[in-house]
């Protein structure tokens, strides 16, 4: 048995396994339905085949191309280490906790993302993240990667502390950029594995990690998925206290899945229209012009180079040195269509092409650089937030302008958006205005650690503890704006903005709030000392497995979460035989906590048509506790349930 992965198992029942997903045998499996030969017992590879299998396109050479750094190979273990970690609903932090689709998960990302594997895999449209920028003094990282929820919960004062910490990487340590790669890495492998097919990620970042990141990015999704490397103007005038060059630019990194994305459009904005007009009355409507001529040389395209005959004064011409766009059958058939703007009088020598409004595909397609004017500045970011929380509580998030921007190419008006490095949680902002604006009912997943915050800083002096504080409390406020503007349009229009009772039913201001914690199940340790007295207190500490302190709704929760289902699934509260049983996603899944379970119950719920039914051990009690266990076995199996045990 893996150690600290699965409750012991007896009785006949099959374990609920208690685990994030195994992310190890999840990429084998995909390996072999690719290579099926090349396997032996189970999932064990068969790597010479392989390599006879793959023959001269693997690389065998000691000398490679490739990104290499020191603690690469430990990235790769603290990937296949599952997370035995829960999260933990809370309530009195949430807003419409029971409606709302939107997650706030406070936490070490790196144990979440390990957490939403199996629920969330390949269902998140876009990933934001705009993760620290390594100048030296920003980010947090845990000391020993292999222990990070130990690490965690001892930097949030969840158990006592035996040295072990976060701590911040500096620019005179001797692993500077290591470190950070270290950190990306695994957070950057587990967060693709959360994308659709057709999902992207966009990653803001300056000069000092760029070349490492896109490298990393090259690795982890692709080189040939590489979209773009966005430059945004964050600020517009120069300063003049530093040594050499005022930075007034940042990037944003845009990579895709796979090829399943096959094209990007940005939505054209009623401003973009202003172009278009229709002088001479053309039937197809407003039209703009665009040049004829390409910016190849007649010498590169001497197919595209011909003489060319205006309708209206029936002069020949001839580019002197560029060829032409198009062919000359393509040029006679525009010229037929009246497709073809020879100036205001009809005399101009060269043609320019009329592009027509209604013709235009939905959105343009975008550019790599976003000015200040278009998609604000980072002054503005820390505007929005002062206006919110006050002056200083945290500087230089993202403008929302900006946010809405890359919201807008990067998914639909339904999908699901994650930011794992939440910050002050300028995305679930921007989420839920652009929500606002034009209908959406897109869902966002923020994700943040709750770095404590000097009691001295302004945030400090405003009553935050941490940045995952201020963060929620962002939301919050951001929602509560939103919803009275909402309100003052609707007072003022006189109607609501989407239609009379769309409203309330799409705008959903609301979210859960969840918090890292281990788990709510003693898991078995498989490396106690094998000595007769001390296996013998584990089995006896072992007995009663579930926490005493945990609550019934993080039992709930932890249990939903490692079967597979999203955080926001509906719950219903059944009963059955007077026994009380949680119904998931409309009784797909029934999960009962309760401590005593009758043999009315059990039949009860597989009669109930569920496909799974979760039990706790301790439910089958007393005197007749094992026939009850293989009673439920059978009932279950005969009514084609999968049964688990807790």
């Amino acid at each position: 048995m893996d150690n600290n992965l699965k409750l012991a198992s007896g009785s006949g029942t099959t374990q609920q396994e208690l685990t994030s997903m195994n992310i190890t045998e999840a990429q084998l499996l995909k390996l072999k339905q690719i290579f099926p030969e090349v396997f032996t017992e189970g999932l064990r590879l068969d790597w010479p085949k392989l390599k006879l299998t793959l023959g001269e396109t693997i690389d065998v050479g000691k000398e490679r191309y490739g990104m290499n750094w020191p603690g690469k190979a430990d990235c790769f273990k603290t990937i296949q280490q599952p997370s035995i970690a829960a999260l933990v609903p809370a309530r009195d932090e949430s807003v419409d906790f029971d409606t709302t689709q939107n997650l706030f998960i406070e936490g070490d990302n790196l144990e979440v993302l390990k957490l939403l594997q199996k629920s969330y895999l390949g269902k998140v449209k876009m990933i934001y993240i705009d993760p620290p920028y390594n100048t030296g003094h920003e980010f947090i990282y845990p000391d020993n990667y292999a222990e990070s929820l130990e690490t965690y919960l001892q930097y949030t004062g969840q158990t006592d502390s035996d040295g072990k910490k976060f701590a911040t990487n500096t620019d005179t340590d001797g692993r500077f950029h290591s470190k950070w790669l270290n950190m990306m890495y695994p957070r950057l492998f587990l967060a693709k594995n959360l994308l659709k097919d057709d999902g992207v990620i966009f990653i803001s970042i300056d000069d000092h990690e760029v070349n490492n990141l896109r490298s990393l990015c090259n690795e982890i999704f692709g080189e040939e998925n590489f979209i773009a490397q966005i430059i945004w103007e964050k600020r517009y005038g120069r300063s003049n206290d530093v040594k050499f060059f005022s930075s007034i630019t940042d990037y944003i990194l845009l990579y895709k899945k796979s090829s399943a994305l096959i094209f990007l459009r940005e939505p054209r904005e009623e401003s973009n229209n202003e172009i278009y007009s229709n002088p001479d009355n053309d039937q197809r409507g407003v039209w703009t012009s665009v040049s004829f001529v390409s910016q190849r040389t007649k010498e590169e395209r001497p197919n595209l180079s011909y003489t060319i005959l205006n309708p209206n004064t029936n002069e020949v011409f001839e580019h002197p040195v560029n060829s032409w766009k198009y062919n000359l059958e393509k040029f006679n058939t525009l010229s037929s269509e009246n497709r073809l703007y020879w100036g205001k009088d009809g005399k101009q020598k060269q043609p320019r092409i009329k592009r027509f409004l209604s013709e235009l595909p939905e959105g343009l397609v975008p550019v790599n650089l976003w000015k200040h004017q278009e998609v604000g500045t980072g002054e503005i970011g820390t505007r929005e937030v002062d206006e919110l929380l006050g002056k200083e509580v945290f500087t230089y998030p993202k403008p929302s302008t900006l946010l809405k921007k890359i919201i807008k190419i990067g998914s639909y008006t339904d999908s699901i958006i994650l930011d794992f490095f939440a910050g002050s949680g300028s995305i679930a902002h921007a989420v839920m205005q652009l929500n606002a604006e034009d209908g959406g009912i897109r869902k966002y997943i923020c994700v943040q650690i709750p770095e404590p915050i000097d009691e001295k800083s302004e945030a400090g002096k405003a009553g935050f503890k941490n940045i995952a504080d201020i963060s929620k409390e962002r939301i919050r406020r951001a929602g509560a704006k939103i919803k009275k503007e909402q309100a003052d349009k609707k007072a003022k229009a006189g109607t609501t903005l989407f239609g009379a009772e769309k409203e309330e039913s799409i705008l959903d201001l609301g979210f859960k709030v969840f918090k890292l914690q281990a788990s709510n199940f003693k898991l078995w340790n498989a490396d106690v000392e094998k000595q007769p007295e001390a296996i013998q207190l584990a089995l006896d500490l072992h007995i009663n497995h579930i926490e005493k302190a945990a609550a019934q709704e993080a039992i709930l929760y932890e249990l939903l979460l490692k079967s597979g289902f999203v955080l926001t699934t509906p719950i219903e509260k059944l009963t059955f035989a007077d026994k009380t049983v949680y119904g998931i996603e409309n009784g797909a899944l029934l999960i009962c906590l309760e401590k005593a379970l009758t043999h009315a119950s059990i039949k009860a719920m597989a009669e109930s048509g569920a496909a799974r039914v979760i039990c706790l051990d301790e439910a089958f009690s007393g005197e007749n506790a094992d026939a009850l266990k293989t009673n439920a076995v059978q009932i279950m199996h005969s009514k084609g349930v999968i049964f688990r045990t807790i």
